[in-house]
């Protein structure tokens, strides 16, 4: 797989994206069995309730 070949990801909470490489900083989480991506942005704005381990619906 080359470098243009790199999986994207997206954030969950707000539909930005990065390579996969860019995204190594970003928060992952399971919520109802499905995996979340969560940038560096999203994460900081909804701290507390990620350490509340609410659901993102509830953000």
């Amino acid at each position: 797989m080359g470098m243009d070949d790199e999986e994207t990801v997206t954030c969950s909470y707000c539909g930005t994206q990065a390579s996969a490489s860019d995204a190594l900083a970003w928060t992952t989480a399971v919520e109802r069995g499905r995996q979340q991506r969560f940038c560096v942005t999203c994460s900081r704005a909804n701290l507390r309730a990620m350490e509340g381990k609410l659901d993102s619906e509830w953000w």
